[in-house]
């Protein structure tokens, strides 16, 4: 009887829910969270919500922020011939050297050159041991490199630049080993470097997280390299002259020609502009060899207005413009609009409903926004002056990458009269 009663039962709730209206979406269960799949028209189940979203990508432009001139003067600037000129026969001269660190804390070389130099450094010491046998990173092979004065003499020292040359991660609390420094032949030693390496850098790291500041596989020896020989100079040429070279960016004609003016004025005929590069200073016939620095220094001490360099210096890759006093510009128009391309990609994916042997699909979905700037042609008055070029470029009022593109065509158009030199 109670069998009866319980199929009975069942039967009844079947025709009831076959009875009752079907819902095509989802049943609130009362909970805002909670979502419950009901059945269909013929039995099949509703698929499960489609994920929605989409990504945005946006280019902005700053403020303009108003800068006020630094304090300073805007008339004639002195400067010293010294700081345009180097003297030929005193150049700097490069060492090298292949060197190796020893005390890193586990962040030497893992390679087999490294264990090859342990093992000779070793032999260095009368103690041979098969390179297979070698395994601490706690050795590193660098590069070293020291630069000579002109006319530093031995025994003095200087500082000395080491880099890793393999795969050390770090060179912090390192110690360079006794290494010779040669010319570029490998031949002549000109110096030896040893001591402790300083970077400047330090690095910490945990298991999810890690901090490093500055480079931690470059670092100097200070005052770590021994001039062991001098490297041969000369002061007056074998014809009694000595010859003021213009260094980079500082040679013209202009600078030549008021360079040699100036000395002219304290030695009369003594020096001659050969060329833009070039100042060629007689050496007095009578002047004592002991008084030839003495004479040099004279010339070097001696103050000129340097000309005007007209030339523009532009790095897109940072936004950096620079400008010398010689930059003219002539009258023309100028107009500069800006095309911004906005794609934005948020596929989709479109989840079958379950017991419907469906697949997943990944839906395409694309947003494209194209924004065109329209400007009128801005005229653009004549400068003859730094103030004036300036202040008609200010009046464009775009952002310096825009600017660097003016600038170019501006050029290009004979609008510009100055030197452009791209970083």
């Amino acid at each position: 009887m109670h069998l009866k009663h319980t199929i009975a039962t069942l039967a009844l709730a079947a025709l009831a829910a076959a009875a009752a209206p079907v819902q095509d979406g989802p049943m609130d269960s009362g909970d805002p969270g909670v979502q419950e799949t009901v059945l269909l028209h013929g039995g099949a189940v509703e698929a499960p919500a489609q994920p929605y979203g989409r990504s945005r990508s946006t280019v902005e432009r700053g403020e303009r922020i108003a800068t006020t001139p630094g304090r300073g003067t805007d008339g004639n600037v002195l400067v010293r011939v010294r700081d345009m000129v180097a003297v030929r026969g005193q150049e700097e001269n490069v060492i090298q050297g292949i060197g190796l660190v020893t005390g890193l804390s586990g962040t030497g070389d893992s390679v087999i050159a490294a264990k090859q130099a342990i093992t000779n450094l070793l032999l260095t010491q009368n103690i041979a041991i098969d390179v297979s046998s070698v395994a601490s990173q706690n050795v590193a092979v660098v590069w070293v490199e020291a630069v000579l004065p002109a006319g530093i003499k031995p025994g003095r020292k200087i500082d000395v630049r080491v880099s890793s040359l393999y795969d050390a991660s770090s060179l912090v609390g390192g110690t360079l080993v006794r290494t010779e420094l040669t010319d570029m032949t490998g031949i002549s030693v000109y110096g030896t470097a040893s001591g402790p390496i300083a970077t400047g850098a330090f690095s910490a790291e945990g298991e999810g997280a890690s901090a490093i500041r500055n480079h931690l596989t470059v670092g100097i020896v200070p005052l770590g390299c021994k001039v062991e020989r001098d490297v041969q100079t000369t002061l007056v040429s074998d014809h009694g002259y000595v010859y003021l070279d213009l260094r980079a960016m500082k040679g013209s004609f202009g600078n030549a020609v008021r360079i040699a003016k100036s000395i002219n004025e304290i030695y009369s005929g003594a020096a001659v502009a050969q060329d833009a590069m070039t100042v060629r200073v007689s050496m007095p016939q009578d002047l004592p060899q002991t008084a030839h620095v003495a004479f040099l220094d004279s010339l070097l001490t001696r103050e000129i207005e340097p000309e005007a360099a007209a030339r523009v210096v532009i790095n897109e890759r940072t936004g950096v413009i620079v400008m010398g006093e010689g930059v003219r510009i002539t009258r023309g128009a100028i107009t500069k609009g800006n095309l911004t391309v906005t794609i934005a990609e948020t596929p989709e994916a479109s989840q079958p409903g379950p017991l419907s042997n469906g697949t997943t699909e990944v839906l395409p979905r694309t947003e494209l926004v194209v924004e065109e700037e329209d400007r009128p042609l801005t005229l653009v008055n004549g400068a003859v002056s730094l103030q004036e070029v300036v202040e008609v470029l200010n009046v464009l009022g775009v952002t310096p990458r825009d600017m660097i593109q003016i600038l170019q065509s501006m050029a290009q158009s004979g609008m510009l009269h100055a030197e452009i030199v791209v970083m």
